[in-house]
């Protein structure tokens, strides 16, 4: 059930930067050193043992990149909010207005201070940094759970409305700001534009990663991608939907390439990505905390063994014991038939830039410069895991097991403007789920389904909560093995899918 758009509206910002500003943003500048206030450490022979809980500790709390914006810039969002979520805020006290802008942009409170985000790293100056958790920490069903896919995050909607309020304050934009303004970020909230990000940047780089003068490419594909579950990470030899890249710490590092950070950044922090790529391979799947009918999961079993297993994989056993198999198997994209963007967003050359490059030395594997199509994921924790498909085109597993009835488009019950009441559900039933953006019967997001976006005007921001499968890279066909299955014979598999 493998996890797997270019809607590009830019506002009036484009109007206020000269084309050379725009050139200039991914054009090769001199690499600083050191970067972000850090110092460059020569590379150690004997690098000491990586550590999975230093690696979370440099996710929360190391600055990798330049600053997004300030603390005066995150607390002024709300002022160029559409109404009536602009009055709300007004009306609302300092902390109630932090916590309704994360809740805008998709930004879960950190726990142990509910005034900062998981999701950026906050200095004591109050500068604010996008970090690897931006898109790979989310909550489900209320649950902080990590490295879930943070299906939230509206970072094309944050950058936007940062850019308007940096100009308002007369702040300089940053690589991010000005970046939005040549790239799609995102055009559905909860999506990530980031493997053309990664071929962006890779552009501006030799293999060593020492920067190359070159003018940005306007021939990318543009695509929204789901971000997978962290989880199934150490299950995994190679990753991406198509599984061209090899696996290891310094792939991990691929997204740092903006221009201040210089090739001696990379070997500094080697040793804290050694220690990341520990976490992650430790992460366990989250588990189901629902009901399970024992004896329809135990049907499921089987009839996942006989039709899903080839390419997912057995899940009888300890994760990574007896039992427990995952063949990591390519299906070609013609026989998987869903949306084939992502597959043809990639030349054999993309591909093989990275390969050849410094991050892919070391690795266990070799990159694989022309797959033939997308990898079956393991499917751990794959409840906690939705939308599904390498898109984040289908909403709930009920829907995966039913390809007919996939909506055409779709929202979140907890989209922008307002939350629908809890357990409400778009066709009229109850839901189960105490969660009003989880239904625990479908497995998966409680949506809003119609045919079509609704019509008359919508702010940027309310047209990013529609995913609308008929816009370029957001199809949800494809898939269709279990039309091999009765209703009865679904409801079997989608009972065992919670257990796993």
């Amino acid at each position: 059930m493998n996890r797997l758009g270019t809607e590009r509206r830019f506002g009036v910002m484009p109007l206020l930067l000269s084309a050379a500003a725009l050139l200039g943003i991914l054009a090769p500048f001199p690499a600083m050193s050191p970067a972000v206030g850090q110092e460059a450490v020569p590379d150690q022979a004997a690098p000491p043992p990586p550590s999975a809980a230093a690696g979370y500790d440099h996710l929360l709390h190391r600055a990798y990149l330049p600053a997004d914006f300030d603390q005066g810039v995150f607390d002024a969002l709300w002022t160029v909010w559409e109404e009536p979520a602009k009055a709300k805020a007004e009306a609302a006290g300092v902390d109630e207005r932090r916590r309704m802008t994360m809740d805008r942009y998709g930004l879960s409170p950190h726990p142990d201070d509910p005034s900062r985000t998981l999701q950026y790293v906050v200095d004591g100056a109050g500068k604010w940094t996008m970090s690897c958790l931006a898109c790979h920490q989310g909550t489900v069903a209320g649950r902080v759970i990590p490295g879930a896919p943070n299906t939230r995050y509206a970072l094309e909607t944050l950058t936007e409305e940062v850019r308007q309020v940096k100009l308002r304050q007369a702040k300089a934009l940053g690589h991010m700001d000005l970046g939005g303004l040549l790239m799609p970020l995102g055009t559905t909230n909860g999506t990530t534009n980031a493997v053309m990000f990664g071929v962006a940047l890779m552009q501006h780089r030799n293999p060593d990663l020492s920067i190359v003068p070159k003018t940005p490419r306007f021939d990318l594909a543009h695509h929204d991608m789901d971000a997978p579950a962290w989880w199934n990470y150490g299950s995994r030899k190679r990753i991406y939907a198509d599984a061209f890249a090899p696996k290891g710490h310094r792939m991990l590092m691929q997204f740092l390439l903006v221009k201040e950070n210089g090739p001696e950044q990379f070997h500094a922090w080697e040793g804290e990505f050694r220690d990341i790529d520990a976490w992650l391979e430790s992460l366990e799947p989250p588990r189901w905390e629902g009901p399970v009918d024992t004896a329809l999961a135990a049907r499921g079993r089987e009839l996942f063994a006989t039709h899903c297993a080839d390419c997912h994989g057995s899940y009888d056993g300890p994760r990574h014991g007896p039992g427990r198999t995952y063949p990591e198997r390519m299906v070609a994209i013609d026989e998987i038939g869903t949306d084939r963007v992502r597959f043809d967003s990639l030349t054999v050359k993309d591909r093989r830039a990275l390969n050849v490059s410094w991050f892919a030395e070391g690795c266990k594997t070799e990159g694989i410069d022309a797959p033939d199509g997308y990898v079956a994921p393991p499917l751990d924790g794959i409840w906690a895991s939705a939308p599904y498909f390498h898109n984040g085109s289908v909403p709930t597993l009920w829907h995966l097991l039913h390809p007919d009835k996939r909506p055409a488009v779709w929202r979140r019950l907890d989209a922008l403007a307002g939350r629908e009441s809890p357990g409400a559900r778009a066709d009229g039933e109850a839901a189960a789920s105490p969660c009003p953006d989880y239904d625990f019967d479908r497995v998966g997001l409680a949506v809003e389904a119609r045919e079509a976006r609704p019509e008359g005007p919508l702010s940027a921001a309310e047209r990013r909560t529609w995913f609308d499968t008929s816009r370029h890279g957001k199809g949800a066909g494809g898939h269709r093995y279990p039309d091999l299955l009765d209703e009865g014979e679904k409801d079997a598999v989608l009972e065992y899918l919670k257990t796993l």
